[in-house]
């Protein structure tokens, strides 16, 4: 592979050769060796964001009425802590639900019975072990993100890798954690994602908006914006609508909301509002969806805790 020097890649990337050396110093420029008191840089290192870029990404429609999810929210906090056999039952029933729907999408054919069974330890005949192996891997993710956010974990891209590597276990393993080597396209969609050659740095520019930029942001519209970009670049070659949908609750777990279900019957709507967000950056129409969802979810508990 070809290597540039640092004042190669300074005028490449447009930046000092100072700030180049910083970055390398620092391991952000990977593959980056030291030969003596020089630096060589392979040829397709990627940039590394820079924290201290002001990003001008133009969200739009991001202003939504978020009263009643909020209140409906306080009065499920009215009960907390919540009855240990009644949090069991809510945790049994999202996880079967939530699963199911999930992989539905993404074109598991296993029913909602079939679903429950199985995560029960039981094999369902004329199905396929793949299918078998998306459901028990499903939950897995649930309980790894459970986990996170009981530790007060933050999400980063490591935790992110993990909870793909999760989704693919024995699936995928080459593929389970990695960032694609290849180039996509979404069968339907009129968005096409980025190169792969792009995924490490649109990966740490996401990550960033999502840890600095959108913390004065609504919860819903932070999760949504997170599961919506994450889509949008595609960073890995299968799982990503698992793993985003597992982000998108995610995030509303951790500001204390109940988590949604994305149902596999409304499949080709939220598909469309996705590759509207992604072509448009018009977040509207998902934002709207995401939100109908915590509602319904906030009132389902709420007729078992009243």
């Amino acid at each position: 592979m070809p290597y540039l020097s640092v004042n190669e890649v300074s005028k490449k990337w447009g930046i000092t050769d100072r700030r180049v050396r910083v970055l390398c110093s620092e391991g952000r420029i990977e593959g980056a060796t030291k030969i003596g008191r020089s630096w060589s840089i392979p040829e397709n290192a990627v940039k590394p964001i820079d924290g201290r870029e002001i990003q001008n990404i133009k969200y739009i429609g991001l202003n939504y009425d978020f009263r009643k999810i909020d209140e409906l929210k306080m009065k499920i906090d009215s009960y907390r802590p919540l009855p240990i056999s009644v949090a069991k039952s809510l945790h049994d029933k999202l996880i079967v639900e939530w699963t199911y729907n999930s992989n539905a999408i993404e074109g598991n054919t296993l029913t909602m019975s079939e679903t429950k069974v199985v995560l029960e330890g039981i094999t369902v005949g004329g199905k396929s072990i793949i299918e078998h192996l998306e459901t028990i891997n499903h939950k897995e993710a649930i309980l790894f993100i459970e986990d996170l956010i009981g530790d007060e974990e933050q999400l980063t891209e490591w935790n992110l890798k993990n909870i793909h590597t999760l989704i693919l276990k024995e699936i995928d393993n080459d593929n389970a954690g990695r960032y694609r080597s290849e180039n996509v396209m979404i069968s339907g969609a009129k968005h096409i994602p980025p190169k792969h050659y792009e995924l490490d740095y649109l990966m740490q520019k996401l990550m960033k908006e999502y840890q600095k930029e959108w913390n004065e942001y609504h919860p819903v519209i932070k999760a949504t914006l997170l599961h919506g970009e994450f889509v949008k670049i595609h960073p890995f070659v299968d799982g990503n609508g698992r793993t985003a949908r597992l982000l998108l609750n995610f995030e509303l777990m951790k500001y204390g909301y109940t988590p949604i279900i994305i149902k596999n019957e409304r499949r080709a709507e939220y598909y469309d509002v996705l590759d509207l967000a992604h072509t448009t950056m018009n977040y509207d129409p998902l934002i709207r969806l995401v939100s109908e969802f915590v509602i319904e979810s906030e009132e389902l508990w709420l007729t078992i805790l009243e």
